[in-house]
Protein backbone atom coordinates (compact mmCIF):
# COMPACT_ATOMS: atom_id res chain seq x y z
CA UNK A 1 0.00 0.00 0.00
CA UNK A 2 1.29 3.33 -1.13
CA UNK A 3 2.32 6.14 1.95
CA UNK A 4 -1.11 7.85 0.94
CA UNK A 5 -3.49 4.99 1.40
CA UNK A 6 -3.64 4.06 -2.48
CA UNK A 7 -3.69 0.29 -3.37
CA UNK A 8 -0.81 -0.06 -6.13
CA UNK A 9 0.45 -3.56 -7.77
CA UNK A 10 4.08 -4.07 -8.72
CA UNK A 11 4.77 -3.30 -12.40
CA UNK A 12 5.41 -7.35 -13.33
CA UNK A 13 2.22 -8.48 -12.23
CA UNK A 14 0.09 -5.29 -13.58
CA UNK A 15 1.34 -5.63 -17.25
CA UNK A 16 0.86 -9.47 -16.03
CA UNK A 17 -3.15 -8.35 -15.26
CA UNK A 18 -3.34 -5.95 -18.83
CA UNK A 19 -2.15 -8.77 -20.63
CA UNK A 20 -4.65 -11.16 -19.41
CA UNK A 21 -7.42 -8.90 -19.31
CA UNK A 22 -6.83 -8.09 -23.11
CA UNK A 23 -6.96 -11.58 -24.32
CA UNK A 24 -9.97 -11.88 -21.92
CA UNK A 25 -11.66 -9.22 -24.10
CA UNK A 26 -10.63 -10.80 -27.59
CA UNK A 27 -11.79 -14.14 -26.66
CA UNK A 28 -15.01 -11.74 -25.83
CA UNK A 29 -14.77 -10.26 -29.15
CA UNK A 30 -14.64 -14.07 -31.16
CA UNK A 31 -17.47 -15.12 -29.25
CA UNK A 32 -19.56 -12.47 -30.34
CA UNK A 33 -18.14 -12.67 -33.57
CA UNK A 34 -18.71 -16.10 -33.63
CA UNK A 35 -22.29 -16.32 -32.03
CA UNK A 36 -22.90 -13.19 -34.69
CA UNK A 37 -21.58 -15.76 -38.18
CA UNK A 38 -23.50 -18.50 -36.26
CA UNK A 39 -26.66 -16.75 -36.18
CA UNK A 40 -25.76 -15.28 -39.91
CA UNK A 41 -25.33 -19.33 -40.64
CA UNK A 42 -28.44 -20.49 -38.97
CA UNK A 43 -30.63 -17.28 -41.14
CA UNK A 44 -28.63 -18.64 -44.74
CA UNK A 45 -29.91 -22.22 -43.79
CA UNK A 46 -33.45 -21.11 -43.22
CA UNK A 47 -33.78 -18.67 -46.43
CA UNK A 48 -32.06 -21.79 -48.38
CA UNK A 49 -34.93 -24.04 -47.18
CA UNK A 50 -37.58 -22.00 -47.91
CA UNK A 51 -37.78 -22.45 -51.25
CA UNK A 52 -38.78 -25.48 -53.05
CA UNK A 53 -38.28 -24.35 -56.55
CA UNK A 54 -35.21 -25.43 -57.93
CA UNK A 55 -33.59 -22.78 -59.59
CA UNK A 56 -34.90 -20.02 -56.97
CA UNK A 57 -33.02 -22.08 -54.42
CA UNK A 58 -29.69 -22.38 -56.85
CA UNK A 59 -29.85 -18.94 -56.67
CA UNK A 60 -30.66 -18.63 -53.27
CA UNK A 61 -27.62 -20.59 -52.47
CA UNK A 62 -25.30 -18.05 -54.48
CA UNK A 63 -26.71 -14.80 -52.90
CA UNK A 64 -26.30 -16.40 -49.10
CA UNK A 65 -23.03 -17.77 -49.55
CA UNK A 66 -21.64 -14.27 -50.77
CA UNK A 67 -23.91 -12.64 -47.88
CA UNK A 68 -22.30 -14.74 -45.40
CA UNK A 69 -18.57 -14.25 -46.28
CA UNK A 70 -18.75 -11.15 -47.31
CA UNK A 71 -17.61 -11.68 -51.31
CA UNK A 72 -17.78 -9.65 -54.08
CA UNK A 73 -18.56 -12.54 -56.54
CA UNK A 74 -20.58 -15.93 -56.19
CA UNK A 75 -21.32 -18.18 -58.54
CA UNK A 76 -22.52 -21.71 -58.61
CA UNK A 77 -21.39 -23.87 -61.41
CA UNK A 78 -23.97 -27.31 -61.61
CA UNK A 79 -21.91 -30.42 -62.77
CA UNK A 80 -23.07 -31.86 -66.43
CA UNK A 81 -23.83 -35.86 -66.33
CA UNK A 82 -21.28 -35.74 -69.11
CA UNK A 83 -18.76 -33.38 -67.95
CA UNK A 84 -18.06 -30.22 -67.71
CA UNK A 85 -20.77 -27.74 -66.45
CA UNK A 86 -24.29 -27.42 -67.62
CA UNK A 87 -25.38 -24.41 -65.89
CA UNK A 88 -23.29 -21.78 -64.12
CA UNK A 89 -25.27 -19.46 -61.87
CA UNK A 90 -23.79 -15.87 -61.18
CA UNK A 91 -24.40 -13.35 -58.20
CA UNK A 92 -22.27 -9.87 -58.27
CA UNK A 93 -21.79 -9.54 -61.70
CA UNK A 94 -23.63 -7.08 -63.70
CA UNK A 95 -25.29 -7.49 -66.89
CA UNK A 96 -22.79 -5.48 -68.64
CA UNK A 97 -19.92 -7.26 -67.03
CA UNK A 98 -21.65 -10.67 -68.33
CA UNK A 99 -22.50 -9.15 -71.79
CA UNK A 100 -18.23 -8.88 -72.61
CA UNK A 101 -17.34 -11.81 -71.36
CA UNK A 102 -17.27 -14.28 -74.79
CA UNK A 103 -18.56 -17.42 -72.85
CA UNK A 104 -19.60 -18.52 -69.65
CA UNK A 105 -16.84 -20.46 -67.63
CA UNK A 106 -17.03 -24.18 -68.61
CA UNK A 107 -15.30 -25.67 -65.84
CA UNK A 108 -10.98 -25.41 -66.61
CA UNK A 109 -8.77 -24.00 -64.21
CA UNK A 110 -9.35 -23.69 -60.24
CA UNK A 111 -12.80 -24.65 -61.74
CA UNK A 112 -11.76 -27.61 -63.12
CA UNK A 113 -9.69 -28.70 -60.09
CA UNK A 114 -12.92 -28.99 -57.76
CA UNK A 115 -14.53 -31.04 -60.36
CA UNK A 116 -11.34 -33.31 -60.80
CA UNK A 117 -10.83 -33.53 -56.93
CA UNK A 118 -14.45 -32.75 -54.93
CA UNK A 119 -12.52 -30.71 -51.54
CA UNK A 120 -12.30 -27.30 -50.50
CA UNK A 121 -9.39 -25.10 -52.65
CA UNK A 122 -9.25 -21.41 -50.47
CA UNK A 123 -6.42 -19.19 -51.67
CA UNK A 124 -5.38 -15.77 -50.88
CA UNK A 125 -4.49 -14.83 -54.52
CA UNK A 126 -5.75 -16.94 -57.96
CA UNK A 127 -2.90 -15.65 -59.89
CA UNK A 128 -0.19 -17.39 -57.60
CA UNK A 129 -1.72 -20.74 -57.74
CA UNK A 130 -0.76 -22.98 -60.93
CA UNK A 131 -4.04 -24.11 -61.60
CA UNK A 132 -5.67 -20.69 -62.04
CA UNK A 133 -6.41 -20.44 -65.87
CA UNK A 134 -9.49 -20.67 -68.28
CA UNK A 135 -10.48 -17.52 -67.50
CA UNK A 136 -12.76 -16.50 -70.63
CA UNK A 137 -11.96 -12.86 -72.71
CA UNK A 138 -13.98 -10.04 -70.88
CA UNK A 139 -13.93 -11.51 -67.49
CA UNK A 140 -13.41 -8.94 -64.60
CA UNK A 141 -10.05 -9.39 -62.68
CA UNK A 142 -10.68 -11.98 -59.02
CA UNK A 143 -8.22 -12.50 -56.31
CA UNK A 144 -8.94 -14.10 -53.31
CA UNK A 145 -10.42 -18.00 -54.28
CA UNK A 146 -13.26 -19.63 -52.09
CA UNK A 147 -14.33 -23.26 -53.77
CA UNK A 148 -16.96 -25.94 -52.20
CA UNK A 149 -18.77 -28.99 -53.41
CA UNK A 150 -21.94 -29.46 -53.10
CA UNK A 151 -23.13 -32.62 -52.69
CA UNK A 152 -26.77 -34.11 -52.56
CA UNK A 153 -26.59 -37.13 -50.31
CA UNK A 154 -23.82 -39.15 -51.99
CA UNK A 155 -23.59 -37.13 -55.59
CA UNK A 156 -21.50 -34.03 -56.05
CA UNK A 157 -24.29 -32.01 -57.79
CA UNK A 158 -21.97 -28.60 -58.04
CA UNK A 159 -19.74 -26.28 -56.71
CA UNK A 160 -20.03 -22.97 -55.10
CA UNK A 161 -17.38 -20.61 -56.02
CA UNK A 162 -16.71 -16.94 -54.04
CA UNK A 163 -14.22 -14.49 -54.89
CA UNK A 164 -12.94 -11.12 -53.62
CA UNK A 165 -13.66 -11.08 -49.80
CA UNK A 166 -13.85 -7.57 -48.85
CA UNK A 167 -11.61 -7.71 -46.29
CA UNK A 168 -8.69 -9.77 -47.37
CA UNK A 169 -8.27 -13.44 -48.09
CA UNK A 170 -11.05 -15.84 -46.74
CA UNK A 171 -10.01 -17.79 -43.72
CA UNK A 172 -10.49 -21.01 -42.21
CA UNK A 173 -13.67 -19.92 -40.19
CA UNK A 174 -14.96 -18.69 -43.96
CA UNK A 175 -14.20 -22.63 -45.14
CA UNK A 176 -16.00 -24.31 -42.74
CA UNK A 177 -19.24 -21.61 -42.47
CA UNK A 178 -19.31 -22.08 -46.70
CA UNK A 179 -19.03 -25.63 -45.93
CA UNK A 180 -21.48 -25.93 -43.80
CA UNK A 181 -23.62 -23.81 -45.52
CA UNK A 182 -23.00 -26.19 -48.84
CA UNK A 183 -24.00 -29.09 -46.98
CA UNK A 184 -27.35 -27.36 -46.28
CA UNK A 185 -27.83 -26.33 -50.26
CA UNK A 186 -27.28 -30.06 -50.58
CA UNK A 187 -30.62 -31.18 -49.07
CA UNK A 188 -32.50 -28.01 -50.35
CA UNK A 189 -31.15 -29.30 -53.73
CA UNK A 190 -32.39 -32.77 -52.91
CA UNK A 191 -35.84 -31.73 -51.83
CA UNK A 192 -36.75 -29.34 -54.23
CA UNK A 193 -35.61 -31.92 -56.97
CA UNK A 194 -38.51 -34.22 -55.17
CA UNK A 195 -40.83 -31.80 -55.33
CA UNK A 196 -40.19 -30.77 -58.97
CA UNK A 197 -40.60 -34.09 -60.08
CA UNK A 198 -43.56 -35.16 -57.97
CA UNK A 199 -45.14 -32.17 -59.03
CA UNK A 200 -43.86 -32.83 -62.98
CA UNK A 201 -45.39 -36.53 -62.50
CA UNK A 202 -48.88 -35.00 -61.35
CA UNK A 203 -49.05 -32.78 -63.97
CA UNK A 204 -48.01 -35.35 -66.90
CA UNK A 205 -50.24 -37.71 -64.89
CA UNK A 206 -53.51 -35.03 -65.47
CA UNK A 207 -52.16 -34.39 -68.97
CA UNK A 208 -52.79 -38.01 -69.73
CA UNK A 209 -56.35 -38.45 -68.49
CA UNK A 210 -56.97 -35.71 -70.44
CA UNK A 211 -55.68 -37.17 -73.14
CA UNK A 212 -57.42 -40.33 -72.99
CA UNK A 213 -60.74 -38.36 -72.66
CA UNK A 214 -60.15 -36.78 -75.46
CA UNK A 215 -58.92 -39.66 -77.45
CA UNK A 216 -62.36 -41.53 -76.81
CA UNK A 217 -64.66 -38.92 -77.34
CA UNK A 218 -63.31 -36.56 -80.09
CA UNK A 219 -61.45 -37.20 -83.52
CA UNK A 220 -58.29 -39.35 -83.17
CA UNK A 221 -56.64 -36.10 -85.05
CA UNK A 222 -57.62 -33.77 -82.87
CA UNK A 223 -56.52 -36.03 -79.99
CA UNK A 224 -53.39 -36.26 -81.17
CA UNK A 225 -52.77 -32.67 -82.02
CA UNK A 226 -53.73 -31.99 -77.95
CA UNK A 227 -51.07 -34.80 -77.13
CA UNK A 228 -48.58 -33.09 -79.08
CA UNK A 229 -49.43 -29.74 -77.65
CA UNK A 230 -49.48 -31.17 -73.93
CA UNK A 231 -45.64 -33.09 -74.36
CA UNK A 232 -44.25 -29.57 -75.30
CA UNK A 233 -45.71 -27.93 -72.44
CA UNK A 234 -45.22 -30.49 -69.85
CA UNK A 235 -41.35 -31.32 -71.02
CA UNK A 236 -40.13 -27.52 -71.82
CA UNK A 237 -39.37 -28.60 -75.47
CA UNK A 238 -38.80 -26.61 -78.05
CA UNK A 239 -40.22 -28.84 -80.77
CA UNK A 240 -42.68 -31.96 -80.91
CA UNK A 241 -43.21 -34.17 -83.46
CA UNK A 242 -45.51 -36.78 -84.04
CA UNK A 243 -44.94 -39.35 -86.93
CA UNK A 244 -46.96 -42.17 -88.59
CA UNK A 245 -47.25 -44.77 -90.77
CA UNK A 246 -47.14 -43.74 -94.53
CA UNK A 247 -48.24 -45.19 -97.80
CA UNK A 248 -44.60 -46.04 -98.12
CA UNK A 249 -43.47 -48.52 -96.03
CA UNK A 250 -39.67 -46.56 -96.15
CA UNK A 251 -41.13 -43.58 -94.72
CA UNK A 252 -42.75 -42.20 -91.90
CA UNK A 253 -44.79 -38.65 -92.33
CA UNK A 254 -45.10 -36.00 -89.36
CA UNK A 255 -48.65 -35.86 -88.94
CA UNK A 256 -48.62 -33.56 -86.08
CA UNK A 257 -46.60 -30.73 -85.18
CA UNK A 258 -45.92 -28.25 -82.35
CA UNK A 259 -43.44 -25.81 -81.09
CA UNK A 260 -40.50 -23.56 -83.69
CA UNK A 261 -41.51 -23.94 -87.37
CA UNK A 262 -44.64 -26.50 -86.97
CA UNK A 263 -46.10 -25.17 -90.02
CA UNK A 264 -43.03 -26.22 -92.19
CA UNK A 265 -42.79 -29.29 -90.52
CA UNK A 266 -46.04 -31.19 -91.14
CA UNK A 267 -46.74 -33.36 -93.88
CA UNK A 268 -43.21 -33.98 -94.29
CA UNK A 269 -41.68 -37.24 -95.11
CA UNK A 270 -38.64 -38.68 -93.17
CA UNK A 271 -36.69 -41.62 -94.24
CA UNK A 272 -36.18 -44.39 -91.04
CA UNK A 273 -32.99 -45.72 -92.79
CA UNK A 274 -30.37 -44.85 -90.52
CA UNK A 275 -32.14 -42.06 -88.38
CA UNK A 276 -33.49 -41.21 -84.43
CA UNK A 277 -36.62 -42.41 -86.43
CA UNK A 278 -36.34 -45.71 -87.56
CA UNK A 279 -33.87 -46.78 -84.61
CA UNK A 280 -36.92 -46.06 -81.99
CA UNK A 281 -38.98 -48.26 -84.49
CA UNK A 282 -36.52 -50.94 -84.86
CA UNK A 283 -35.38 -51.13 -81.23
CA UNK A 284 -39.07 -50.23 -79.62
CA UNK A 285 -37.26 -48.63 -76.75
CA UNK A 286 -37.26 -45.00 -75.55
CA UNK A 287 -34.21 -42.87 -76.45
CA UNK A 288 -32.51 -39.90 -75.03
CA UNK A 289 -30.93 -38.82 -77.80
CA UNK A 290 -27.31 -36.28 -77.11
CA UNK A 291 -26.94 -33.18 -79.27
CA UNK A 292 -23.85 -34.29 -80.89
CA UNK A 293 -26.15 -37.38 -82.38
CA UNK A 294 -28.56 -34.83 -83.56
CA UNK A 295 -25.55 -32.16 -85.43
CA UNK A 296 -26.58 -32.36 -88.86
CA UNK A 297 -30.02 -34.03 -88.86
CA UNK A 298 -32.19 -33.06 -92.13
CA UNK A 299 -34.92 -31.10 -90.55
CA UNK A 300 -37.36 -28.81 -92.07
CA UNK A 301 -35.47 -25.12 -89.99
CA UNK A 302 -32.25 -23.47 -90.03
CA UNK A 303 -32.32 -23.77 -86.02
CA UNK A 304 -29.86 -26.50 -84.75
CA UNK A 305 -31.77 -29.35 -82.70
CA UNK A 306 -30.05 -30.01 -79.30
CA UNK A 307 -31.57 -32.69 -76.70
CA UNK A 308 -33.87 -34.77 -77.84
CA UNK A 309 -36.30 -37.89 -76.49
CA UNK A 310 -37.67 -40.10 -78.66
CA UNK A 311 -40.39 -42.41 -78.18
CA UNK A 312 -42.51 -45.11 -79.80
CA UNK A 313 -46.10 -45.48 -79.05
CA UNK A 314 -47.10 -49.20 -79.50
CA UNK A 315 -50.49 -50.89 -79.27
CA UNK A 316 -51.64 -54.09 -79.92
CA UNK A 317 -47.77 -55.22 -80.83
CA UNK A 318 -47.46 -53.30 -83.65
CA UNK A 319 -45.66 -49.44 -83.72
CA UNK A 320 -48.31 -46.87 -84.20
CA UNK A 321 -46.05 -44.22 -84.37
CA UNK A 322 -42.94 -42.17 -82.86
CA UNK A 323 -43.12 -39.10 -80.57
CA UNK A 324 -39.96 -36.88 -80.89
CA UNK A 325 -39.46 -33.74 -78.25
CA UNK A 326 -36.30 -31.74 -78.78
CA UNK A 327 -34.70 -28.62 -77.79
CA UNK A 328 -32.42 -26.43 -79.56
CA UNK A 329 -28.64 -26.98 -79.52
CA UNK A 330 -26.84 -25.61 -75.94
CA UNK A 331 -30.10 -26.00 -73.82
CA UNK A 332 -29.88 -28.40 -71.03
CA UNK A 333 -30.24 -31.97 -71.48
CA UNK A 334 -33.58 -34.41 -70.70
CA UNK A 335 -32.75 -36.80 -67.75
CA UNK A 336 -33.72 -40.17 -67.25
CA UNK A 337 -37.10 -38.92 -65.37
CA UNK A 338 -38.26 -37.06 -68.39
CA UNK A 339 -37.75 -39.77 -70.30
CA UNK A 340 -39.69 -42.32 -68.22
CA UNK A 341 -42.55 -39.61 -67.85
CA UNK A 342 -42.68 -39.29 -71.57
CA UNK A 343 -42.72 -42.99 -72.23
CA UNK A 344 -45.50 -43.69 -69.76
CA UNK A 345 -47.70 -40.78 -71.30
CA UNK A 346 -46.94 -41.79 -75.05
CA UNK A 347 -47.99 -45.27 -73.55
CA UNK A 348 -51.09 -44.39 -72.34
CA UNK A 349 -52.07 -42.12 -75.43
CA UNK A 350 -51.09 -45.27 -77.66
CA UNK A 351 -53.41 -47.49 -75.12
CA UNK A 352 -56.20 -44.90 -75.84
CA UNK A 353 -55.81 -44.74 -79.38
CA UNK A 354 -56.30 -48.04 -79.83
CA UNK A 355 -59.20 -47.85 -77.90
CA UNK A 356 -60.44 -45.16 -79.59
CA UNK A 357 -59.62 -46.95 -83.17
CA UNK A 358 -61.33 -50.35 -81.60
CA UNK A 359 -64.50 -47.81 -80.59
CA UNK A 360 -64.78 -46.37 -84.15
CA UNK A 361 -64.33 -49.90 -85.67
CA UNK A 362 -67.55 -51.43 -83.57
CA UNK A 363 -69.41 -48.02 -84.32
CA UNK A 364 -68.56 -48.49 -88.13
CA UNK A 365 -69.81 -52.51 -88.02
CA UNK A 366 -72.87 -51.38 -86.12
CA UNK A 367 -73.58 -48.87 -88.98
CA UNK A 368 -72.83 -51.48 -91.54
CA UNK A 369 -74.68 -53.62 -90.08
CA UNK A 370 -78.11 -51.09 -89.91
CA UNK A 371 -77.25 -50.12 -93.08
CA UNK A 372 -76.94 -53.79 -94.46
CA UNK A 373 -80.71 -54.65 -92.36
CA UNK A 374 -82.38 -51.05 -94.65
CA UNK A 375 -81.31 -52.42 -97.78
CA UNK A 376 -82.31 -56.41 -97.20
CA UNK A 377 -86.13 -54.63 -95.76
CA UNK A 378 -86.45 -52.13 -99.09
CA UNK A 379 -85.27 -55.19 -101.09
CA UNK A 380 -87.56 -57.62 -99.72
CA UNK A 381 -90.39 -55.65 -99.12
CA UNK A 382 -90.30 -51.77 -100.38
CA UNK A 383 -89.57 -53.05 -103.77
CA UNK A 384 -91.26 -55.59 -104.44
CA UNK A 385 -94.60 -53.62 -103.10
CA UNK A 386 -93.76 -51.50 -105.51
CA UNK A 387 -92.97 -53.85 -108.19
CA UNK A 388 -96.26 -55.72 -107.72
CA UNK A 389 -98.06 -51.92 -107.98
CA UNK A 390 -96.30 -51.43 -111.18
CA UNK A 391 -97.93 -54.98 -112.44
CA UNK A 392 -101.04 -54.38 -111.56
CA UNK A 393 -101.45 -51.00 -112.95
CA UNK A 394 -100.06 -52.02 -116.57
CA UNK A 395 -102.96 -54.59 -116.14
CA UNK A 396 -105.07 -52.05 -115.66
CA UNK A 397 -104.03 -49.91 -118.46
CA UNK A 398 -104.23 -52.66 -120.66
CA UNK A 399 -108.36 -52.74 -119.82
CA UNK A 400 -108.60 -48.54 -119.96
CA UNK A 401 -109.61 -46.72 -123.12
CA UNK A 402 -107.20 -44.66 -124.83
CA UNK A 403 -107.80 -41.54 -122.92
CA UNK A 404 -106.56 -39.02 -120.19
CA UNK A 405 -107.30 -42.03 -117.88
CA UNK A 406 -105.08 -43.81 -118.72
CA UNK A 407 -102.12 -41.91 -119.94
CA UNK A 408 -102.38 -40.97 -115.74
CA UNK A 409 -101.90 -44.57 -115.18
CA UNK A 410 -99.17 -44.80 -117.33
CA UNK A 411 -97.48 -42.11 -115.67
CA UNK A 412 -97.90 -43.57 -112.58
CA UNK A 413 -96.49 -46.68 -113.49
CA UNK A 414 -93.40 -44.46 -115.32
CA UNK A 415 -92.86 -42.96 -111.79
CA UNK A 416 -92.91 -46.36 -110.06
CA UNK A 417 -90.08 -47.14 -112.10
CA UNK A 418 -88.14 -44.39 -111.38
CA UNK A 419 -88.80 -44.84 -107.72
CA UNK A 420 -87.67 -48.51 -108.11
CA UNK A 421 -84.54 -47.47 -109.64
CA UNK A 422 -83.61 -44.76 -107.36
CA UNK A 423 -84.17 -47.53 -104.50
CA UNK A 424 -82.06 -49.97 -106.35
CA UNK A 425 -79.10 -47.33 -106.27
CA UNK A 426 -79.66 -46.48 -102.38
CA UNK A 427 -79.14 -50.09 -101.90
CA UNK A 428 -76.48 -50.80 -104.00
CA UNK A 429 -74.78 -47.34 -102.18
CA UNK A 430 -75.98 -49.04 -98.36
CA UNK A 431 -74.41 -52.68 -98.88
CA UNK A 432 -71.47 -51.93 -100.69
CA UNK A 433 -68.09 -52.18 -98.65
CA UNK A 434 -66.05 -49.28 -97.96
CA UNK A 435 -63.13 -50.94 -99.89
CA UNK A 436 -65.13 -51.01 -103.57
CA UNK A 437 -65.92 -47.17 -102.28
CA UNK A 438 -62.54 -46.02 -104.96
CA UNK A 439 -63.36 -48.70 -107.71
CA UNK A 440 -66.56 -48.82 -108.56
CA UNK A 441 -68.04 -46.22 -110.88
CA UNK A 442 -71.43 -46.19 -108.62
CA UNK A 443 -69.84 -45.37 -105.99
CA UNK A 444 -67.50 -42.46 -107.63
CA UNK A 445 -70.66 -40.64 -109.15
CA UNK A 446 -72.50 -40.87 -105.75
CA UNK A 447 -69.23 -39.12 -104.11
CA UNK A 448 -69.48 -36.56 -107.03
CA UNK A 449 -73.40 -36.16 -106.29
CA UNK A 450 -72.55 -35.65 -102.57
CA UNK A 451 -69.74 -33.17 -102.89
CA UNK A 452 -71.47 -30.97 -105.04
CA UNK A 453 -75.03 -31.42 -103.21
CA UNK A 454 -73.85 -28.70 -100.47
CA UNK A 455 -74.51 -25.65 -103.58
CA UNK A 456 -77.67 -27.10 -104.24
CA UNK A 457 -81.03 -26.51 -101.78
CA UNK A 458 -81.76 -30.59 -101.92
CA UNK A 459 -79.19 -33.48 -103.34
CA UNK A 460 -79.94 -34.20 -106.82
CA UNK A 461 -81.49 -37.95 -107.50
CA UNK A 462 -79.46 -40.68 -108.60
CA UNK A 463 -80.05 -43.63 -110.81
CA UNK A 464 -78.25 -45.96 -112.52
CA UNK A 465 -79.81 -48.73 -115.21
CA UNK A 466 -77.88 -51.57 -116.73
CA UNK A 467 -74.56 -52.80 -115.86
CA UNK A 468 -72.80 -49.33 -115.43
CA UNK A 469 -69.99 -51.10 -113.30
CA UNK A 470 -68.96 -53.53 -116.16
CA UNK A 471 -69.18 -51.19 -118.95
CA UNK A 472 -67.65 -47.78 -117.62
CA UNK A 473 -64.64 -48.38 -116.82
CA UNK A 474 -60.86 -47.57 -116.84
CA UNK A 475 -60.63 -43.94 -119.14
CA UNK A 476 -64.33 -43.99 -119.86
CA UNK A 477 -65.08 -43.74 -116.25
CA UNK A 478 -62.84 -40.83 -115.25
CA UNK A 479 -64.45 -39.09 -118.30
CA UNK A 480 -67.71 -40.06 -116.91
CA UNK A 481 -67.21 -38.35 -113.73
CA UNK A 482 -65.67 -35.51 -114.62
CA UNK A 483 -69.11 -34.80 -117.11
CA UNK A 484 -71.26 -35.28 -114.27
CA UNK A 485 -69.21 -32.64 -112.28
CA UNK A 486 -68.92 -30.40 -114.67
CA UNK A 487 -72.85 -30.96 -115.93
CA UNK A 488 -73.64 -30.33 -111.70
CA UNK A 489 -71.16 -27.03 -111.06
CA UNK A 490 -72.71 -25.36 -114.23
CA UNK A 491 -76.04 -26.40 -112.29
CA UNK A 492 -74.77 -24.51 -108.97
CA UNK A 493 -73.11 -22.00 -110.51
CA UNK A 494 -75.82 -21.06 -112.89
CA UNK A 495 -78.94 -22.94 -112.89
CA UNK A 496 -80.68 -21.11 -109.58
CA UNK A 497 -82.19 -24.39 -109.49
CA UNK A 498 -84.44 -26.59 -106.62
CA UNK A 499 -84.26 -29.66 -107.94
CA UNK A 500 -81.92 -31.70 -109.86
CA UNK A 501 -81.55 -35.36 -111.17
CA UNK A 502 -78.57 -37.35 -112.82
CA UNK A 503 -78.74 -40.71 -114.08
CA UNK A 504 -76.06 -43.00 -115.63
CA UNK A 505 -77.47 -45.83 -118.11
CA UNK A 506 -76.16 -48.48 -120.26
CA UNK A 507 -77.99 -49.39 -122.95
CA UNK A 508 -77.39 -50.99 -126.30
CA UNK A 509 -73.44 -50.28 -126.20
CA UNK A 510 -74.04 -46.80 -125.19
CA UNK A 511 -73.13 -44.98 -122.21
CA UNK A 512 -75.98 -42.19 -121.48
CA UNK A 513 -75.78 -39.36 -118.93
CA UNK A 514 -78.67 -36.89 -118.27
CA UNK A 515 -78.38 -34.27 -115.91
CA UNK A 516 -82.05 -32.81 -115.55
CA UNK A 517 -82.86 -29.13 -113.55
CA UNK A 518 -85.65 -27.24 -112.56
CA UNK A 519 -84.12 -23.56 -112.65
CA UNK A 520 -83.93 -20.85 -114.77
CA UNK A 521 -82.74 -22.11 -117.76
CA UNK A 522 -79.26 -20.79 -119.89
CA UNK A 523 -79.27 -17.31 -120.92
CA UNK A 524 -78.64 -16.41 -124.64
CA UNK A 525 -75.01 -15.72 -125.57
CA UNK A 526 -71.76 -17.44 -126.43
CA UNK A 527 -71.88 -21.10 -125.83
CA UNK A 528 -69.83 -21.82 -122.10
CA UNK A 529 -66.34 -23.22 -122.06
CA UNK A 530 -67.80 -26.18 -119.83
CA UNK A 531 -70.36 -26.77 -122.21
CA UNK A 532 -67.49 -27.15 -124.97
CA UNK A 533 -65.37 -29.17 -122.91
CA UNK A 534 -68.29 -31.76 -122.26
CA UNK A 535 -68.98 -32.05 -126.66
CA UNK A 536 -65.21 -32.55 -126.71
CA UNK A 537 -65.15 -35.54 -124.28
CA UNK A 538 -68.34 -36.94 -126.05
CA UNK A 539 -66.63 -36.79 -129.95
CA UNK A 540 -63.31 -38.26 -128.47
CA UNK A 541 -65.51 -41.53 -127.90
CA UNK A 542 -67.26 -41.42 -131.44
CA UNK A 543 -70.53 -39.94 -129.19
CA UNK A 544 -72.48 -36.66 -128.87
CA UNK A 545 -73.63 -34.00 -126.49
CA UNK A 546 -77.00 -32.17 -126.38
CA UNK A 547 -78.12 -28.88 -124.49
CA UNK A 548 -81.39 -27.94 -124.39
CA UNK A 549 -82.49 -25.36 -122.07
CA UNK A 550 -85.78 -23.79 -120.98
CA UNK A 551 -86.82 -22.14 -117.62
CA UNK A 552 -87.86 -25.10 -115.54
CA UNK A 553 -86.44 -27.59 -117.48
CA UNK A 554 -82.97 -27.55 -118.76
CA UNK A 555 -81.36 -31.27 -120.13
CA UNK A 556 -77.90 -32.16 -120.86
CA UNK A 557 -77.08 -35.77 -122.84
CA UNK A 558 -74.07 -37.29 -122.62
CA UNK A 559 -73.39 -40.20 -124.90
CA UNK A 560 -70.72 -42.52 -125.89
CA UNK A 561 -70.03 -45.70 -126.97
CA UNK A 562 -68.25 -48.20 -125.30
CA UNK A 563 -66.83 -52.23 -126.00
CA UNK A 564 -68.98 -54.72 -124.87
CA UNK A 565 -66.84 -57.43 -123.31
CA UNK A 566 -68.14 -61.23 -123.34
CA UNK A 567 -69.41 -61.25 -119.80
CA UNK A 568 -72.17 -59.00 -121.27
CA UNK A 569 -72.52 -60.43 -124.17
CA UNK A 570 -73.54 -63.78 -121.96
CA UNK A 571 -76.09 -61.17 -120.23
Amino acid sequence: MDQDGSLSFPDFPRAELDRSLSELVALAGDVLSTQGRLRALLKANQAIVQQLDLPTVLRRIVDVAVELVGAQYGALGVISPHGGLEQFITVGMSPEQIARMAHPPVGHGLLGALLDVPEPIRLAHMTSDPRSSGFPEGHPPMDSFLGVPVRVRDEVFGNLYLTNRSTGSFTADDEELVTALAATAGFAIDNARLYAETKRRQDWSAASAEITASLLSVDQEDAITLLASKVLELSDGDYVRVALPSDDPTQLVISTARGLDEDDVEGRLVPLADTIWGSVIDGRQPRLVEEEEMRGTVTATARPIGPTMAVPMIGSGRTLGVLVVSRLAGRPRFTPADLELAADFAGQASLAMELASAKSDQQRMVLLEDRGRIARDLHDHVIQQLFGTGLELQSVVGALPPGPTADRVDRAVAGLDSAIAQIRTAIFALSSSETDRADTVRHRVIDVVNEVAAGLPRTPHVAFSGPVDLAVTGRLADDAVAVIRESLTNVVKHASAHQTSVSLAVVHGVVVIEVVDDGVGATMGPRRSGLANLETRARSYGGEFVFESEPGNTRSRWSAPYQETVEETKR
